[in-house]
C-alpha cells in the first residue's frame, strides 16, 4: 500500500484534444511505483455511450489494459442518458474505489459532469442572476482538481489532427452505422451531425469552439491547480503531479 495515507479524489479536467487521457496513463503508472491502484471514472457525457468509441475518441483496449476505465461504453445508443442518471453512478464508482482502498481518478471534459461526479448537486435551474451551485468550492470527498491547458494556436493544431486521426479510425462508418437507431441525447455527440453530412472541416471548427468553451469553464473552477502541458510530455505533466497530490496528503 501506499505511505499515502489519506489519497484524494483526483480529478483530470481539460479540453478536448489536451492530452487528458496519456497524461492519465502516465500518472497511473507513477502511482502504482508507489503502491496505489488507481481506476480512471470517466466525466465524459458523450462517452458513455456503447458504439460511438471512435467518434468520442473513447480510449482504447490497450489504453485500458494501463489503466482501467469505469462509466465508458456503459449506455446502448439508442437510450437516453442525462446527468440525473450519470451522478448516483459516478458518486457509486468513486465510494466503491476509496472503499476497496483505490485511488479515483475522475477523468474527462464535460464540465457539468465533472462537477456532478465530484459534489451533491441538486440539478434544479438557476435563475437568472444567481449564483450557480457549479461554482462551489463543495466536494463529496477530499479532491484534487487539476486543469490541463495549452497555447490556443498549439491546442487547435492538435484538435484538426485529432479530427483527422477520429475520421481515419472508422468515425464516418460507426456514425452513419448508428444513425438509424441513436437516441436524442447520443446524437449530440461532438461530429456526429456533421460527420453524416461528410463534413470534416465542420467538425474540426465545431470542436475548436468546444475547446474554447472549455477553457472558459475551467476559469471558473474553485481551488483548481492548473498545469500548462504546451510543449511537455505526458510523463512530465504525470511527474509534475505527484508531488502536488503528496503535498495535499500530507498529514
Amino acid at each position: 500500500m501506499s505511505s499515502w495515507r489519506r489519497p484524494l479524489v483526483t480529478a483530470l479536467f481539460g479540453p478536448t484534444g489536451v492530452g487528458k487521457t496519456a497524461v492519465a496513463l502516465e500518472l497511473a503508472d507513477l502511482l502504482r511505483e508507489r503502491g496505489e491502484d488507481p481506476v480512471a471514472v470517466s466525466c465524459d457525457s458523450l462517452q458513455v455511450y456503447r458504439g460511438l468509441g471512435r467518434l468520442t475518441g473513447a480510449v482504447t483496449d490497450a489504453e485500458r489494459a494501463r489503466l482501467e476505465h469505469r462509466l465508458v461504453g456503459v449506455v446502448p445508443v439508442e437510450e437516453s442518458f442525462s446527468i440525473r442518471e450519470y451522478m448516483p453512478m459516478a458518486h457509486a464508482e468513486i465510494d466503491a474505489a476509496l472503499e476497496a482502498g483505490r485511488r479515483p481518478i475522475v477523468l474527462g471534459g464535460t464540465g457539468l459532469y465533472l462537477r456532478a461526479a465530484l459534489a451533491e448537486l441538486s440539478l434544479n435551474k438557476v435563475e437568472p442572476g444567481e449564483e450557480s451551485e457549479l461554482w462551489s468550492a463543495d466536494t463529496r470527498r477530499p479532491t484534487a482538481i487539476l486543469a490541463l491547458t495549452m497555447e490556443r494556436e498549439e491546442l487547435y493544431r492538435r484538435i484538426d489532427a485529432r479530427v483527422d486521426a477520429i475520421v481515419a479510425a472508422g468515425a464516418e462508418e460507426e456514425v452513419r452505422a448508428a444513425a438509424e437507431t441513436a437516441g436524442r441525447t447520443a446524437r449530440k455527440a461532438l461530429g456526429f451531425r456533421e460527420l453524416l453530412d461528410g463534413d470534416i472541416e465542420g467538425m474540426k471548427r465545431r470542436s475548436r469552439n468546444y475547446a474554447r468553451r472549455q477553457m472558459t469553464w475551467l476559469r471558473k473552477l474553485p481551488d483548481v491547480v492548473t498545469l500548462d502541458v504546451t510543449r511537455r510530455t505526458p510523463l512530465q505533466t504525470a511527474q509534475d503531479i505527484v508531488p502536488t497530490l503528496a503535498a495535499r496528503e500530507a498529514p
